[in-house]
């Protein structure tokens, strides 16, 4: 015992130089000896994979009056920054006699200044004089109390001019809430040591608050996002409460959705666990254009629909596909059933066009080329008695008719790109105006590749469609992940778009109460960028879904091309959920632009791991942690390996 007693007293003894070489070691000794170099007066060094610099800084000057969260948010969400603030609390004995000699010195300078009748200084003063009397009182009687404290910040870049320049942003930021900041000149290494947490203030400037002000320094300035309803998404990562995400709440101006992330961040598993939990715990209809084959498996997991349109199956998804639609009467309030001709010729004259400039998007059609299909296109329907009239859409005969009503509806053959196709050489055949003689040569040339009748090698949307919409499938799958990628996919999804709008939308009442909660899904909506009319009725569908009670979510992983296309540009502003997951470098500084994001979030969105993201829902923004269950994992997760480890498990 005695022996154990001695080797603990010489232990002690020893270890009490080593706590004095302890205290004396500086910040390099202590966090990174051959890392930092604090020979600068203005900034540090730091030295690690990639060079760093830092800047420390402390609050110099507050405004009179601080306001809950304005005072320092822009502090803490400007970007790659970090701030403590030290809080020391003032005894009350102290805080009473600090505030009567101000409250003296201040009746003073208010006699100095009525004697000089100098009379707004005197009632400048006067006001001051009532708020510090106030404050002691409220002190007194307990139900305030006197802190100070000092604020440090250290802002890093990757380049000194890029810190210089965060400085002058930070500074002017700052200021527009009357907040002052100052570079911790020639003491540089004490501040950032200061912003370490290692609780060891060495900054001497500090600043008094009171109980209510202090509190406008606390950084609880994020707000929780998600709604009172709706589907579990995943987890807030600052608060580490579940995100609850209702796609069709009354809150969001419409219900479109994107998602944007590099190849292996994650969007797929996020989309396949939104629209599996929407289905079984919302009961929300869900259709995908599946461009990669990665929805089939939560296609048979959910009891939907698989379709797989190649050039070998026998699915034919005619683009001529017309549907009555219902719409409410502006005048009566009433629904009424119409037929929107118009603008289904429009709508397939845009397809149309896309298949004539082909892959190599030829500047051989213009606006008569247009002129010429469009107008083949409104023969054809007219061929077939297909008008404005609802009634005109289907078969009729005597006996059918009650009163004006069909009682038995059979719906008519509706036209294909092989009767227009047809309808076109018997026009070139009878045109006579030379202006058109190159452009109807110029189309029976290039569209005889789409027809069926001459074995077209692209003539799988030539026919009358054998596949329908079944009602209440809880999710549609079309798989066009087969078709060659660099121009009949994206003429796959053009056509089916159309031909979406016309069996999936259109049919979903205008009344909310009556609709049914419908989603369709477009994935790697990039493909389809390069073709102006693709665009185009991407755009409308976006800006018409609401109406129906339908959300668009687009999904890419090449925001840049979005960026590039103004035209393009108008899905994101039509789109309220926002969720941008891990990016690539070069595309993050896109994103920043046009979503104004702070360098903070733009950092995070480089570094942040898979199934991470940013998750904007209108003003709001949340740090994102998508975690499929281990069953989801079976049908949402895309890589093997993982799969693999999975089922080994």
């Amino acid at each position: 015992m005695k022996k154990n007693k001695k080797t603990h007293e010489e232990q002690a003894y020893k270890s009490e130089p080593e706590q004095e070489i302890l205290r004396k070691k500086t910040i390099k000794d202590l966090i990174a000896p051959s890392g930092i170099d604090a020979s600068n007066i203005d900034h540090l060094e730091i030295i690690s994979n990639t060079k760093r610099y830092a800047r420390s800084f402390f609050v110099s000057t507050l405004p009179r009056m601080c306001t809950f969260p304005e005072l320092l948010r822009d502090m803490y969400l400007f970007g790659d920054i970090n701030t403590s603030i030290y809080i020391h609390p003032v005894k009350e004995e102290k805080s009473q006699n600090d505030l009567n000699r101000v409250i003296n010195e201040l009746e003073t300078e208010r006699i100095v200044a009525a004697d000089r009748g100098n009379i707004n200084r005197e009632s400048t003063i006067t006001q001051k004089r009532f708020e510090a009397e106030k404050l002691r009182d409220e002190i007194a009687a307990g139900f305030n109390k006197l802190y100070e404290a000092t604020i440090v910040s250290t802002l890093f870049a990757y380049t000194l001019e890029d810190l210089d320049r965060y400085t002058k942003m930070l500074a002017s930021e700052m200021s527009k809430t009357l907040v002052g900041i100052k570079s911790a000149w020639g003491i540089q290494e004490e501040a950032f040591q200061s912003n370490l947490p290692l609780m060891n203030n060495q900054i001497s400037k500090s600043h008094t608050f009171d109980r209510n002000s202090m509190g406008t320094v606390f950084p609880f300035t994020t707000s929780e996002i998600g709604h009172p309803s709706g589907v579990p998404l995943g987890f807030n990562k600052q608060t580490g409460t579940p995100i609850l995400f209702d796609n069709f709440h009354s809150s969001l101006t419409n219900y479109n959705m994107v998602i944007f992330a590099k190849s292996g961040a994650g969007k797929s598993v996020t989309m396949k666990t939104l629209v599996s939990r929407s289905s079984v715990l919302m009961g929300i209809e869900s259709l995908a254009l599946d461009a990669e084959g990665e929805y089939t498996v939560v296609a048979e997991s959910l009891g939907g629909i698989n379709v797989v349109i190649s050039p070998t199956s026998k699915t034919i998804i005619n683009i001529f596909d017309i549907e009555t639609e219902t719409i409410k009467d502006e005048i009566t309030g009433k629904d009424r059933i119409v037929l929107n001709v118009e603008n289904k010729v429009e709508d397939v004259t845009q397809g149309l066009l896309t298949m004539a400039k082909g892959s190599t998007r030829s500047t051989e059609v213009n606006e008569l080329t247009k002129q010429i299909i469009a107008e083949t296109v409104a023969e054809e329907y007219a061929a077939l008695g297909i008008t404005s009239n609802p009634n005109s859409l289907y078969e009729q005969n005597s006996r059918d008719i009650v009163r004006g009503e069909i009682l038995s509806k059979q719906k008519k053959k509706m036209p294909t790109i092989g009767s227009w196709y047809r309808r076109l050489q018997a026009k070139a055949k009878d045109n006579n105006n030379p202006d058109y003689q190159y452009h109807y040569s110029y189309l029976l040339k290039v569209m005889k590749q789409y027809i069926r009748e001459y074995d077209g090698q692209m003539a799988y949307f030539d026919g009358q469609s054998t596949f329908e919409l079944l009602e209440g499938a809880p999710f549609i799958n079309l798989d066009i992940s087969q078709l060659e990628e660099r121009f009949a996919r994206p003429l796959a999804q053009q056509i089916l778009l159309s031909w979406i709008w016309e069996k999936f939308v259109k049919k979903n009442s205008e009344d909310r109460k009556k609709a049914t909660q419908k989603r369709v899904l477009v994935d790697e909506a990039w493909m389809l960028l390069p073709y102006p009319e693709a665009v185009d009725f991407l755009n409308k569908m976006a800006r018409r879904a609401r109406k129906r009670n339908v959300s668009l979510a687009i999904i890419s992983q090449r925001f840049q091309d979005f960026y590039e296309k103004p035209e393009a540009q108008a899905v994101l502003t039509s789109s309220d959920t926002k969720l941008f997951l891990a990016q690539d470098k070069s595309e993050i500084q896109y994103l920043k632009e046009v979503f104004k994001l702070s360098e903070g979030e733009a950092n995070f969105l480089v570094t942040c791991q898979r199934g991470e993201g940013l998750l904007k829902v209108g003003g709001d923004t949340a740090i994102l942690k998508i975690t499929p269950t281990r069953k989801e994992f079976e049908f949402v997760e895309t890589n093997l390996n993982q799969l693999a480890r999975i089922k080994k498990n």
